[in-house]
C-alpha cells in the first residue's frame, strides 16, 4: 500500500515481460540496447511499472564499434588488454572485451544512447565502470598515458610506480567517460523538455579493491549529472574469502556487512539516491537452491544492519530466479525454484517497501568504528611482477593462484576483529573527508593504515586532525614495509612515508607505544602490518580498546520500526517475543527462539503497531475496510503467496484459503499468485 514515487524497490531485466517475472516492484531497469529495447521497455511500462534502462558502460553488445560499421574504423585496440596483448572479455563471449574508455568509445556512448531519451524512460543507469587492474597494455591504453602524464607509457608490472599511476589513469578515464555521457544526454533530454535522471550501479569499492579492479568510486560524488548509485553486492562478491584467526573462509554476512557499510560513501551526505542491491541465486549456475537461499539471507540481513539505507534492487534477472532449474542439496538432478523458496523471496522482497522507518534502535551500544578505505586500494592491489589470480566471482577462489593476494587480508585484519566482538564496524571512503565536513561524525573511533593505500592529497590529513581535536579517536597501525611508500606522490622528498606527515599534521610521536592526546581526542600508533591480526588480533583489539573500550557481545542487532534484524556472530542468543518470521516462507510466529552460531533473524514485532498488513509474498494495493475488506494482491504467476493480515475477529467469510489465529488475532491467506491481482474479499 505504499506510492512508487519513491521507487523503493526495482529490479533489473533483460528478458521480455512475462508474467512469471513480474516482482510488482516500484520500477524497472529494462536492460541492453538492441532492437527490441523500445518494445521490452513499451510493455513493462504497459504492466504498470516506472522505467528506466539500464546497460554496461565498460562492455555491451559493442561489436559495431569494434569491428568497424559504426565508424568505418576497427576499434580493438580500445579493448583492455593483458600483458601478453590478450583482450579482456567479458564471461564467455569471444567479441565483448572490457573497453579502454576513450575519447571515440565514450562518443560511440553518447549516440547510442541518444535514441533512449525519445523512449520516456525515467532514469538511465551506467553500470559497472571497470578497468581490470592486469590491464594497461593496449595502444590506446599507451596513448592516454602519454597524454596525462607528459611521458612515455611504461609496463604497469615494471615497479610498483607504473601500477600505482596506471590505476590513477584507469579511474581518471572512467570518471571523464561518465561525466561526458551523463553531461550531454541530460542537456539533451532538457532540450526536449524531459527530466532524466542518471545512475551508476558499481561493486562497493571493497570488492572492487579484493577482485583488483580499478573504478571511479568517490569520484562518483563529484561528478554533477549522477544522481545516485546501486551498491551492487550479492553472494558472488561477499562469498569471496578472507582469513580471521589463521582460517581461510567464505564469510558471506560479514563480508557482506562490511561492503554494503562502505558503499553507503556513494552518496553519503548528498542528496543522491542509492539503492542496495540483494541477488536470491548469483552469477555462479552450479549451485544449489539451499545454498543460493542461505547465502541470499546472509546478504539480504547485512543490508538491513545498515539503517541509513531504505531504497533496494530486489533482484538482477528474476528470469534466473524463476524460469532456470537448478540443483538440490544431495541431487545432481535439476529443477525449477521451490515453492517455498520463491514465497520466501517474495515476501522479503515486498517487505523491504516497508523499511524507511524513523525510529532505529539498536541492541548495544558499543563505539561506531570506522575502517579507512581509500581509492588508491585499487591501485595497489595486482603484485608487479608477480602471479595475481584473476578472480570474478565464478572462480574457486580456495584453490586460485595467488589466493593470498585475493584475501585482502590488510584491511581485513582491522576490519574482523571489533566486528566479531560484536561492534558496528563500518568502512569509510577515505576520500570523503576532503568535501563531507561530517563524513567522521557518526564515528568514535578511524582505524587508518597506509600499508595497502595512501592518501591522495595532504588535505586528507588536515582534515583527520581537526576530526581528532573535535574529540575523535585515531588508531594509524603501520609498519612502513609497503614497496608503494616509495612512490613519487606529494610526500615524497620531505617524508619518509606519507604516516610522518600524519603525525606533524596531529602533532603526535609516531615512536611511542601508547595513546596520545591531540585536543579533545586521541590517537595511537600501532607499529605492525594489518595483515599480522588475520591470525593473532590481540594487540589490535588491546590498541582499540585504549581508545574506546566495549561489552563483547556476539548479537549485532537493530529494531526499524516494527522490525528486529539481527545476527549471531558466534555462540548462542536467545530471542523473546511476539514475531512474525519474514524469513519463513509460512510467515510463522515466533516467541522464543534459541539462535545458534550465524543464525539470522528478520523478525516483525506484533506488538509494536496496529497496522492491519503485517506482511506479504504479493504487493497489497486497492485497501478498503469497514465490515466487508477487500483488496488485491499482486504477484508473479506462479507463486503461492502467504500474506498475514491483523483482524479484531475471526472473520465469517473469506474468498481464498485462511487460517486464523483468535489469540494473535492473525488471519494468514494463501492463493496462487497474478500480476494483474488476485480480489481478496474478508466479511467480517
Amino acid at each position: 500500500m505504499t506510492s512508487k514515487d519513491r521507487e523503493a524497490t526495482g529490479f533489473q531485466e533483460q528478458a521480455a515481460y512475462d508474467e512469471s517475472i513480474d516482482l510488482r516492484t516500484d520500477f524497472v531497469m529494462v536492460y541492453g540496447l538492441n532492437d527490441t529495447t523500445a518494445e521490452r521497455i513499451a510493455r513493462w511500462r504497459a504492466a504498470g511499472y516506472r522505467v528506466h534502462l539500464m546497460t554496461g558502460i565498460s562492455w555491451g553488445t559493442y561489436q559495431d564499434y569494434l569491428d568497424g560499421r559504426w565508424d568505418g574504423e576497427l576499434h580493438w585496440d580500445d579493448a583492455q588488454t593483458t600483458a601478453d596483448g590478450t583482450p579482456i572479455l567479458h564471461g564467455e563471449s569471444a567479441d565483448i572485451p572490457y573497453m579502454v574508455p576513450t575519447f571515440g568509445f565514450t562518443e560511440y556512448l553518447v549516440q547510442k544512447l541518444r535514441p533512449v531519451i525519445e523512449l520516456g524512460v525515467e532514469g538511465i543507469h551506467l553500470e559497472e565502470p571497470e578497468f581490470w587492474a592486469r590491464a594497461g597494455y593496449s595502444e590506446s591504453f599507451k596513448r592516454e598515458w602519454q597524454a596525462y602524464f607528459k611521458e612515455p607509457w611504461q609496463p604497469p608490472h615494471s615497479t610498483p610506480e607504473a601500477h600505482f599511476r596506471s590505476g590513477q589513469l584507469k579511474q581518471h578515464l572512467l570518471s571523464r567517460s561518465l561525466d561526458r555521457v551523463t553531461s550531454v544526454l541530460r542537456d539533451a533530454a532538457l532540450a526536449r523538455g524531459r527530466e532524466v535522471r542518471f545512475y551508476v550501479p558499481t561493486h562497493s569499492l571493497l570488492n572492487y579493491t579484493q577482485w583488483q579492479i580499478i573504478s571511479p568510486e568517490s569520484r562518483l560524488r563529484t561528478l554533477p549529472a549522477i544522481d545516485g548509485a546501486i551498491a551492487q553486492v550479492w553472494t558472488g562478491t561477499s562469498r569471496t574469502p578472507n582469513v580471521y584467526n589463521g582460517v581461510v573462509a567464505e564469510r558471506t554476512f560479514e563480508t557482506a556487512y562490511l561492503e554494503y557499510g562502505i558503499a553507503q560513501d556513494l552518496t553519503r551526505g548528498t542528496d543522491r539516491r542509492l539503492w542496495f542491491l540483494h541477488d536470491p541465486i548469483e552469477d555462479h549456475p552450479d549451485r544449489t537452491w539451499e545454498d543460493y537461499l542461505a547465502n541470499y539471507q546472509r546478504t539480504l540481513i547485512a543490508s538491513l544492519l545498515h539503517p541509513g539505507v531504505s531504497r533496494y534492487e530486489v533482484a538482477p534477472w528474476p528470469h534466473r530466479i524463476f524460469n532456470r532449474p537448478y540443483p538440490r542439496e544431495g541431487s545432481t538432478e535439476r529443477e525449477l525454484i521451490p515453492s517455498e523458496t520463491a514465497t520466501s523471496y517474495l515476501i522479503a522482497m515486498n517487505s523491504l517497501r516497508d523499511l524507511d522507518q524513523p525510529d532505529v534502535r539498536w541492541a548495544h551500544d558499543g563505539p561506531r568504528i570506522g575502517i579507512a578505505l581509500s581509492d588508491t586500494a585499487m591501485f595497489q592491489r595486482w603484485s608487479p611482477g608477480g602471479a595475481s589470480g584473476h578472480y570474478d566471482g565464478l572462480q574457486d577462489a580456495l584453490a586460485l593462484e595467488g589466493r593470498e593476494q585475493l584475501h585482502f587480508s590488510d584491511f581485513y585484519g582491522l576490519a574482523l576483529p571489533p566486528l566479531y566482538e560484536g561492534q558496528r564496524v563500518t568502512p569509510v571512503q577515505l576520500e570523503s573527508v576532503i568535501d563531507s565536513p561530517d563524513a567522521l561524525d557518526d564515528l568514535d573511533v578511524l582505524v587508518l593504515s597506509y600499508e595497502s593505500q595512501k592518501p591522495i592529497a595532504p588535505s586528507i590529513h588536515y582534515a583527520l586532525a581537526g576530526w581528532v581535536n573535535r574529540g575523535g579517536s585515531l588508531l594509524y597501525v603501520g609498519d612502513d614495509t609497503d614497496p608503494y611508500h616509495e612512490i613519487r606522490s606529494w610526500w615524497t622528498g620531505r617524508y619518509d612515508t606519507c604516516a610522518d606527515h600524519l603525525a606533524e599534521a596531529l602533532g603526535a610521536d609516531r615512536s611511542r607505544d601508547e595513546a596520545q592526546p591531540v585536543g579533545r581526542g586521541r590517537v595511537r600508533f600501532l607499529a605492525h602490518r594489518p595483515a599480522d591480526f588475520t591470525k593473532d588480533h590481540t594487540r589490535l583489539i588491546a590498541a582499540l580498546r585504549e581508545l574506546a573500550d566495549w561489552e563483547p557481545t556476539n548479537w549485532l542487532a537493530v529494531q526499524r520500526g516494527p522490525y528486529l534484524i539481527g545476527a549471531v556472530l558466534d555462540g548462542t542468543h536467545v530471542v523473546e517475543g511476539t514475531y512474525l518470521d519474514l524469513l519463513d516462507a509460512q510467515l510463522g510466529v515466533v516467541r522464543r527462539r534459541e539462535l545458534g552460531p550465524g543464525s539470522l533473524v528478520w523478525l516483525r514485532d506484533l506488538t509494536y503497531d496496529d497496522v492491519p498488513v503485517l506482511a506479504s509474498a504479493g504487493r497489497i494495493v486497492d485497501w478498503n475496510a469497514g465490515d466487508t475488506i477487500t483488496f488485491s494482491c499482486e504477484a508473479p504467476r506462479g507463486v503461492q503467496v502467504t500474506t498475514a493480515l491483523r483482524l479484531d475477529t475471526e472473520p465469517a467469510t473469506v474468498n481464498v484459503d485462511s487460517r486464523y489465529d483468535p489469540d494473535l488475532k492473525i488471519l494468514w491467506l494463501t492463493h496462487p499468485g497474478t500480476p494483474a491481482g488476485t480480489r481478496i474479499t474478508i466479511v467480517r
